[in-house]
């Protein structure tokens, strides 16, 4: 047996890890998020981020070497470029609006800009839900079971990628759910909660992170409110980790981002994770559907407008 060297952390690897190793950070998320709102051009995404230039031009960068940007010329005379979007990124749009979701019930921020959507196949305001592509009734991680896929495995999780980034300067973005997801020891901890991981030993082994790492996202996200600690019945040393609402709430973006994985970047033998929709029995797609229509929502039918507090 071919054993892994000690400083080789090995963790659960699956369509939502894979996704994350190309936007789980929060200058990367912003960035999209800055897309969505109409920027396409270097100075409008620093403009609208907050970011450093060298971080925006960096993730920019990435987002070009992993197929979701395109670098196009503008203007021959100065030569000016602008960043476009291809099917990969469109693809993100599901989870774009999952965070908006998530953000108009959840976010504590004060003076934030909204925004407002309209979807130009009904004409009517609109606030995208989550369902399910089946019976389009609304997803909850409650009505959801799930089963290992024949394409779960393990990959080596590489730590010095994984540093805490640097702080983020406030904007009118989308801030506090993309500090959460943003943060991928974070997400991976939401997870491992998902698919009922729920102790400190778990979560450790599912996740591959250093015991520290782990204890300090877990404190954070108590503080935040999205998870909760309480002691395991009949064995008061121990403690298990519980999602509150606020935290289920979160699970949509975890749904897009699987799916997203699933889609581009498969594992060859198959999905990792099968899930299903327990209300219907079938296969769990989401489908972020307007609120007025129900038809799915999607990027060339809607419009939006910024609306200061």
């Amino acid at each position: 047996m071919v054993k892994t060297p000690s400083n080789i952390k090995l963790i659960r690897s699956c369509s939502i890890w894979r996704t994350l190793e190309i936007i789980g950070d929060t200058p990367t998320l912003l960035i999209l998020e800055s897309y969505w709102l109409g920027a396409r051009r270097f100075d409008e995404f620093c403009k609208q981020t907050g970011l450093l230039k060298t971080v925006v031009s960096d993730r920019l960068k990435r987002l070009i070497n992993n197929e979701c940007l395109v670098k196009v010329a503008y203007s021959d005379s100065p030569k000016r470029f602008e960043y476009r979007g291809t099917e990969r990124f469109v693809d993100f749009f599901p989870m774009a609006l999952a965070m908006l979701h998530w953000e108009r019930h959840w976010s504590a921020k004060s003076g934030a800009v909204s925004v407002e959507l309209t979807h130009t196949l009904c004409e009517q305001h609109t606030e995208p839900r989550p369902v399910c592509k089946s019976c389009r009734a609304v997803i909850t991680p409650l009505d959801v079971s799930w089963a290992v896929g024949p394409g779960e495995g393990v990959t080596e999780s590489d730590y010095s990628r994984r540093r805490r980034q640097s702080a983020v300067p406030e904007n009118q973005l989308m801030d506090d759910v993309v500090r959460i997801v943003g943060d991928r020891w974070s997400t991976l901890i939401l997870r491992s909660m998902f698919v009922g991981i729920h102790q400190f030993q778990g979560i450790l082994e599912d996740s591959a992170m250093a015991t520290n790492i782990l204890s300090e996202r877990l404190s954070e996200l108590c503080e935040k409110a999205v998870i909760y600690a309480e002691s395991v019945p009949g064995d008061t040393r121990k403690i298990e980790y519980k999602l509150t609402e606020k935290g289920r709430d979160i699970y949509p973006i975890i749904l897009a981002l699987l799916e997203w994985g699933d889609k581009w970047l498969p594992a060859a033998e198959g999905p990792p994770l099968l899930l299903t929709h327990t209300l219907c029995g079938r296969p769990l797609e989401i489908e972020m559907a307007c609120s007025a229509c129900d038809k799915k929502v999607q990027p060339h039918d809607t419009h939006y407008e910024l609306v200061a507090h």
